[in-house]
């Protein structure tokens, strides 16, 4: 018999009607009432905390990231119930934070209320305990009977059910006809022993450049003791120079010791700075390429990573690594 964890942190899939609206009200014992008894898996839980997801920061990360890491070696895999609005970013940061895995944790949720008759949740709860019993180490986010991997995940849609997709990186698993497969090629390597890696450094900033876009924001940057930038370009790398000169400005960054990761607004296929006269101008600047990663991996990997050295160096190199399989180097 698979042995599981459930840990429940609110949003919508334990949310009831409020007088403010919807509001994480159902405990974990209530969610399990939905789903029928499984006589090949047990079913442990935890109440970690009851918060709309819009509320998950990197503190409640590091909650998460320790509540996981004490239950480890008790369990064969562990789901955890989240809001959808950020869920790709604590399952990246997850993804980061839990090295070497030895179990599967897989996250999910639902657009609807599991109370309500037409939710979604009912699926995704379902699919998200058999990937937690499946052994398959890593984290994951278990979504409208698809399986992504939490450093490939986004949310696109903000009605549909089909509310995440895998950026970049083909679905670890299906659930169809056959049941669920799991194309255990895609999953991530374990190199080691497990290690909780839990440090993350808050004083991150994610930019979406527009054309006009002015450099003198980043002077604000530096008066704020922000220590990383993750600037969403355009293309395949590209800042303006002309008139607005943002690439001079990356010198500042630089030499108040920022680390400065560059990717694209696209949300699919890679960026290249070799590509342009812009992205090579980039480089020479010494930034850092993001390639194919989704911006939410982008910005927890470097909060995780200036959570180890604020040298920009160092953490040039931890981006040239590909962990849990969040890029394609």
């Amino acid at each position: 018999m698979k042995k599981l964890l459930l840990i429940t942190t609110g949003g919508t899939i334990a949310s009831a009607k409020g007088e403010e609206g919807l509001e994480p009200e159902l405990t974990s014992s209530q969610l399990l009432d939905f789903l029928p008894p499984q006589s090949d898996i047990s079913i442990d839980c935890i109440d970690l905390m009851k918060i709309d997801s819009s509320n998950m920061q990197p503190e409640e990360w590091q909650v998460i990231a320790r509540e996981i890491a004490r239950h480890v070696d008790e369990f064969d895999g562990i789901v955890l119930t989240h809001g959808t609005d950020t869920m790709a970013y604590t399952a990246s940061s997850l993804s980061f934070m839990l090295r070497n895995l030895p179990i599967p944790v897989v996250l999910t949720g639902s657009q609807l209320p599991l109370s309500h008759p037409l939710s979604d949740g009912y699926d995704n709860i379902r699919c998200a305990i058999a990937m937690a019993a499946s052994d398959s180490c890593g984290v994951f986010v278990a979504f409208n009977r698809k399986i992504i991997l939490g450093s490939r995940s986004v949310k696109v849609r903000t009605m549909g059910f089909d509310a995440f997709e895998s950026v970049n990186c083909e679905p670890v698993g299906c659930v169809d006809a056959r049941g669920l497969t799991i194309h255990r090629e895609l999953l991530p390597k374990r190199t080691g022993d497990f290690k909780l890696e839990a440090d993350l450094c808050s004083e991150v900033i994610l930019i979406k450049l527009t054309p006009g876009f002015n450099p003198d924001f980043f002077d604000l940057l530096v008066s704020m003791r922000y220590k990383g930038i993750v600037i969403e370009a355009f293309g395949a790398g590209g800042l303006h120079f002309i008139r607005r000169d943002l690439i001079a400005k990356l010198q500042l960054l630089v030499d108040h010791g920022i680390s400065v990761v560059v990717c694209s607004q696209c949300l699919y296929e890679r960026s290249d700075f070799s590509i342009y006269q812009t992205g090579q101008k980039v480089l020479k600047q010494g930034v850092i390429q993001g390639f194919d990663m989704t911006s939410e991996a982008a910005v927890t990997k470097l909060m995780w990573a200036l959570g180890k050295t604020l040298d920009p160096q160092v953490v040039k190199a931890i981006f040239e690594v590909n962990y849990v399989g969040e890029v394609s180097l």
